[in-house]
């Protein structure tokens, strides 16, 4: 099965930047813990459960955030992204917090201030994690990469609720329903081409995410985005032509 994927541009797209993604995080933690505000395993207790995760505690550079434009700082200098990537083979999984499409050896990467980030994983939240002007998206599709370093370079895209379909979760569903109640199991399912995925805001159908919802486990299904965090004065840049 060869997928390639496709959309839209409606608003900005944002890229977050961290010397490790926090595995309190969905694609590193490994159950023991919630996204219900107020449980005892809950956000605002994360960097209490492992000593790796105190970041989520006092960390002053935590993800998400609110990106108001007001905030925003418009820069030609920073340069438009120039993915590089390419249709390779990869698997899906059920990690019972979320659906992760990953590829072994990569699919292509970013450069980012002469930083090569390789596209290793997709996968989603709902609803949003970022804001935008105080608006949250019925979905968030996270694009994870990773420098040989281990350094990690996020592109978060959100999903504007629509009568439209997104193009790659219908390609997706089968292999989303293949997934549907196994946890942890890494099916194989073709080639996947990230190679059309340029887009900050896609377009998506409640029937998508409900079956994405409807794959994990009961604690997650209607929620797996962490809370805001404080900017704590950091700058937001947007690249704009000059």
């Amino acid at each position: 099965m060869s997928i390639s994927i496709s959309s839209f541009a409606l608003l900005l797209a944002f890229l977050i930047l961290s010397s490790r993604l926090e595995p309190a995080s969905a694609q590193e933690a490994d159950g023991g813990f919630s996204y219900v505000v107020g449980s005892p395993t809950g956000p605002e207790r994360w960097g209490d459960l492992r000593p790796e995760w105190a970041k989520c505690k006092n960390g002053m550079m935590q993800s998400p955030i609110d990106i108001r434009r007001e905030n925003v700082q418009q820069l030609c200098s920073l340069g438009r992204l120039m993915p590089n990537y390419r249709r390779s083979d990869a698997t899906i999984q059920n990690s019972g917090y979320d659906i992760k499409v990953e590829w072994a050896n990569g699919a292509g990467s970013i450069n980012i201030n002469g930083t090569e980030y390789v596209l290793v994983e997709l996968h989603w939240h709902w609803p949003s994690e970022h804001y935008i002007d105080g608006r949250r998206y019925a979905l968030e599709l996270h694009m994870v990469h990773k420098s040989s370093d281990g350094k990690i370079a996020v592109i978060g895209i959100l999903y504007k609720l629509s009568l439209f379909s997104d193009l790659l979760l219908t390609t997706l569903t089968r292999a989303i329903q293949n997934v549907t109640g196994t946890l942890k199991e890494k099916k194989p399912i073709g080639a996947v081409d990230p190679r059309w995925i340029y887009i900050p805001v896609r377009f998506v159908s409640q029937r998508q995410v409900t079956l994405l919802q409807n794959a994990v486990n009961n604690e997650f299904r209607t929620n797996n985005a962490r809370p805001l965090q404080p900017l704590n004065g950091r700058p937001i840049y947007e690249y704009r032509d000059c």
